[in-house]
């Protein structure tokens, strides 16, 4: 190309748009618009006889944009919030924000007039406040240099040139700082009136499944309000202007909530059961509870399996709302007695976030000569995400690039991070680019704020994962009442042993105890021995270490057999010390050498590996063995 130069793109706030969340579609539409919106600066550089050159754009998604249908409809976010393209010297940036602009007017527009244009008169200058945040919201920034410097884009952000205007009277419930359309104040009482009697009159005259969509008592700023509305009315979406044709299409309106993901097993089991006549009066008294059926579309891998082999069962009888399936939901004593019959344990209210990240791909993106074999490994990875996401019974919420967010059962966590890992390896193999994946899983309860849990998850996987341990690690942190439970991180060296997760074995010779009735080596006694003695075998302050690895390994083989959890005269001290070994193992934390790429002891031994053990196998509950 005569006259050749790059252009770089990039739109955000990516955290302020996807994390302020209250449900899992929230997260869904903040990434799936995002990808959207970038996806229309990439027609817009097409359109003036640009290249994109990295990252390569999921197969067919531009084309589904510019209204042609090939393949699959595009259901999740896929391309990143930046990419680089090569132009011409004519080249017009401002044509590329302009596009990009106008379809999330028009995106916004559309649901405006649905929704909220026939009642806006009951609010006080509804329609100033949606324009001016419809308008002020993005942060677009672009570079255009004769060099392919990959830290342009970066240095272009930190100068400032979006500064949104303060935003008065009473705040958005879902994204911070923005005031709710209604534009009356909660207080005094008379303004208090009048934004209620707003928002009932949405609920009241608004149209197609508002009050699934909005919750009692819920106020929205425009930003939330698209987000959470724009799925009913995009397959209505059009844009013509220009030479550039933009179209939408059907999505599906519902994402599976956080407590139907907790609950997945729980309902699988329920489905298996060898008593069909009582499993099925089981599901059957939930449904005369349950408030609809708000996971209709929800389409789980092991649930659909389950089902094709009950055919005395249909959808309808697990497509329930998710909280209807724990027993802070059962007021009737008939239900629980029901339950009881099948001898199941009650759900765990626990689900997992899962937060995948490539490492150091920024420092091989410097050689031109690696970007396109970059984009073709992370093109492939991309492409096979959403199967193993599925097949670990997960919701994929974003796969674009090199990152990852998904929600998923508690049980499945661990195996689709694994998975994902391997995944990304095969798709770099061959390259010579050492490229490597790191995770972190959030272990949350279901009514524990959503956006909350994703913004600690970055923290985890940035601070805990990549610069604790040093790059290719996975870093796990569990919540509960109190706050954070534990927090465990290991690279995926001492994570792994021949291919598979090493602590899953030990979870599942705990669970396998929990559910014979027998005792098993995590007692609490047990636990807290343990817990007790690691503060005394650690090294001193001084950095004096008392003890060996071995010798470390022979005292707490010694508290086993002492604690009861086996018969101490039939078995060996050698054989508890083998027995040990792979819990000590996850408690001895490690850090990745940047100079050799290996892991190497901290010295020190940490209780997190035996609670990620005990949580594992308990499920998050408090089993008292």
């Amino acid at each position: 190309m005569s006259g050749q130069k790059y252009f770089y793109f990039t739109i955000g706030p990516v955290q302020g748009f996807v994390s302020q969340a209250r449900r899992t579609r929230d997260f869904w539409a903040g990434s799936f618009l995002l990808s959207w919106m970038a996806g229309v600066a990439m027609v817009a550089v097409k359109k003036q006889g640009g290249t994109i050159k990295f990252p390569t754009p999921a197969k067919n998604y531009l084309d589904w944009i510019q209204g042609d249908k090939k393949g699959d409809a595009p259901e999740h976010g896929s391309i990143p919030n930046r990419f680089t393209a090569t132009v011409s010297d004519d080249f017009n940036p401002d044509a590329v924000v302009k596009l990009v602009q106008t379809a999330w007017r028009e995106l916004a527009e559309g649901v405006w007039q649905r929704d909220v244009a026939k009642i806006a008169e009951h609010g006080k200058d509804t329609r100033q406040i949606w324009e001016r945040q419809i308008a002020d919201f993005w942060e677009i920034s672009w570079v255009i240099s004769d060099q392919n410097e990959n830290n342009f884009l970066d240095r272009r952000k930190n100068w400032r040139a979006h500064f949104p205007k303060s935003e008065p009277g009473s705040k958005c419930m879902v994204m911070d700082g923005w005031q709710e359309i209604s534009g009356y104040e909660h207080s005094p009482k008379k303004e208090r009136d009048k934004q209620k009697y707003f928002w009932e009159a949405l609920h009241k005259n608004g149209s197609n499944s508002i009050n699934t969509d909005l919750s009692d008592n819920e106020k929205l700023c425009a930003i939330a309000f698209v987000k959470r509305r724009f799925v009913r009315y995009f397959a209505d979406f059009k844009h013509d202007a220009d030479g550039i044709s933009l179209r939408g299409w059907q999505l599906s309106p519902t994402r599976p909530s956080v407590a139907y993901l907790a609950a997945v097993h729980w309902i699988e089991e329920i489905l298996l059961h060898d008593d069909k006549e009582k499993s099925r009066k089981a599901l059957r008294s939930l449904r005369e509870i349950s408030e609809g059926y708000s996971e209709w579309d929800t389409r789980i891998h092991c649930l659909e399996s389950a089902l094709q082999r009950r055919t005395d069962l249909h959808r309808k009888d697990i497509a329930l709302d998710g909280e209807t399936f724990f027993e802070t939901s059962w007021q009737d004593s008939d239900i629980k007695s029901t339950f009881r019959a099948l001898k199941i344990e009650s759900p765990s209210p626990f689900y997992a976030l899962l937060l995948m990240d490539g490492d150091s791909l920024g420092v091989h993106m410097g050689d031109e000569n690696n970007q396109p074999k970059i984009a073709d490994a992370l093109n492939k990875f991309t492409n096979n995400v959403p199967e193993v996401v599925k097949r670990n019974n997960g919701f994929l919420v974003y796969a674009g690039g090199d990152d990852v967010l998904a929600v998923l059962p508690l049980e499945d966590a661990l195996n689709c991070a694994k998975e994902l890992h391997s995944e990304y390896d095969k798709s770099f193999k061959g390259t010579n680019i050492p490229s490597t994946l790191s995770g972190a899983i959030e272990f949350a309860h279901f009514k524990t704020p959503l956006g909350a849990i994703l913004q600690d998850a970055h923290r985890l996987l940035d601070d805990v994962a990549k610069d604790g341990c040093g790059r290719d690690a996975i870093a796990i942190r569990a919540w509960k009442s109190g706050g954070i439970a534990f927090t465990w991180a290991q690279p995926w060296d001492i994570a792994l042993k021949d291919g598979e997760v090493e602590i899953e074995k030990t979870v599942e010779d705990l669970r396998k105890n929990h559910e014979d009735g027998e005792q098993s080596i995590f007692s609490s006694k047990f636990l807290y021995k343990i817990r007790e003695q690691f503060e005394l075998l650690n090294p001193q302050k001084d950095g004096k270490v008392l003890f060996s690895e071995d010798q470390i390994t022979s005292l707490i083989a010694a508290e086993y057999l002492s604690s009861g959890a086996v018969d101490e005269g039939k078995t060996t001290i050698q054989e508890a010390k083998e027995i040990i070994e792979p819990l000590l193992t996850q408690c001895r934390p490690q850090v990745r050498n940047l100079e050799t790429g290996k892991p190497e002891s901290t010295g020190l031994l940490k209780v997190d590996g035996a609670l990620l053990v005990r949580f594992l196998a308990y499920k998050g509950k408090d089993v008292r063995r």
